[in-house]
C-alpha cells in the first residue's frame, strides 16, 4: 500500500534526523515507527512480559554467532577496560 502524507516541516526534520542517526531511509524509519505503536499502547508489566515480547520480535536468540552469552559479557567488558585511551 503506498500513502502521500503531508508533515509538518518540524515533524518532518525530526523524522528525518532521527533516520540519519540510525543510516536509515525515512520512509523505513517511519514504517518502523507506525509498526512500534501496539507496543506503545500495552507495554509489557512483567519482566516475563517483557522477555516474551523480546522473543516475539526476534531480539533473543538474534546472536546465535555467541553460544555463551556470560563468556562474552566478560569478554566485552575487558576490551572495554584495556582499550588505550588517547
Amino acid at each position: 500500500m503506498s500513502i502521500t502524507l503531508e508533515l509538518p516541516s518540524e515533524l518532518e526534520q525530526e523524522l528525518s534526523t532521527e533516520a540519519s542517526q540510525l543510516k536509515l531511509p525515512l520512509a523505513e524509519y517511519i514504517l518502523r515507527v507506525l509498526s512500534f505503536r501496539p507496543f506503545l499502547q500495552n507495554p509489557p508489566k512483567t519482566g516475563l512480559e517483557l522477555v516474551a515480547y523480546w522473543e516475539s520480535v526476534g531480539v533473543i536468540n538474534s546472536r546465535p554467532d555467541i553460544a555463551d552469552s556470560q563468556e562474552h559479557a566478560r569478554k566485552l567488558r575487558h576490551e572495554a577496560e584495556t582499550r588505550s585511551r588517547v
